[in-house]
């Protein structure tokens, strides 16, 4: 397995969370506000559609664009016989979509991976004027469960020279800013956060945690099933966990007016 290479970890997406409704909620009413009605979006490396879920639940429509095989095959199929999403093959540098397409893109927890300059004159070019881009990520939020942040530690512990990738913690976050406004492509940089909590029972919370790419990479396998064996200890016995989240999104406006 390599970094950013998802073909395993599909099957096991559907077992992660959604983005905060309240993230996007507030970023559509500004963005309405400023540049009129959203009549497309474009959730590019959409994976298995959780954040195209979010978005079609708010009423948007639009494209779906993601570039593994295995991943966009489980948000097609998420997403057989709803007429909101077309589904393509494509990339942040590359979508396929044409010029002046969308109103809003998005790359849900995706960003990272993208080059930034490719991506960002790519999201231009399929933008209408005045169009928006918003990178947003959805970390769980440590620094409220000691229980979650035990997890974290004794992971480090277990993998002492662990470098989160995907993660959207503040520390891996910094820089966002310039990358963003690192072109001529965008300005009017602005960011939204919010807390919310997902339930699960135990089942589901270790597929959540089969999905994560950075961990088995730098781990191995042998490691890492260690890992989700000191994870299954650590939950035994309880019926339900409550997973807490911190949506953060970083939106910027098209310079093209």
């Amino acid at each position: 397995m390599k970094f950013g290479d998802f073909t395993k970890l599909a099957k096991d997406y559907v077992n992660r969370t959604g983005y905060s409704e309240t993230v996007l909620r507030v970023l559509r009413s500004y963005i309405e506000s400023v540049n009129g009605a959203v009549k497309s979006v474009a959730d590019v490396g959409a994976g298995t559609g959780k954040l195209t879920e979010n978005l079609e639940s708010l009423g948007l429509s639009g494209y779906a664009v993601e570039p593994n095989e295995a991943m966009r095959a489980e948000g097609v199929k998420l997403f057989q016989g709803r007429k909101s999403f077309i589904w393509s093959e494509g990339f942040a540098e590359k979508t396929g979509l044409p010029e002046n397409s969308v109103d809003w893109v998005f790359m849900g927890s995706s960003f990272h991976w993208a080059d930034t300059l490719q991506a960002l004159e790519e999201f231009h070019r399929i933008l209408r004027p005045g169009g928006f881009f918003t990178a947003i990520w959805n970390p769980r939020n440590l620094a409220s469960s000691p229980f979650h942040m035990g997890i974290e530690n004794k992971i480090k512990e277990m993998v002492p020279n662990l470098k989160r990738v995907s993660s959207g913690s503040r520390e891996n976050m910094r820089g966002m800013e310039e990358k963003l406004l690192s072109t001529s492509f965008f300005d009017d940089l602005f960011i939204t956060e919010a807390p919310h909590e997902a339930v699960m029972i135990q089942e589901r919370y270790m597929g959540a945690w089969r999905s994560v790419n950075d961990i088995q990479v730098q781990a191995g396998e042998e490691l890492f099933q260690k890992v989700l064996e000191m994870i299954e200890f650590e939950i035994s016995g309880m019926d339900q966990i409550v997973v807490p989240y911190l949506s953060r999104a970083f939106t910027v406006r098209s310079t093209k007016r």
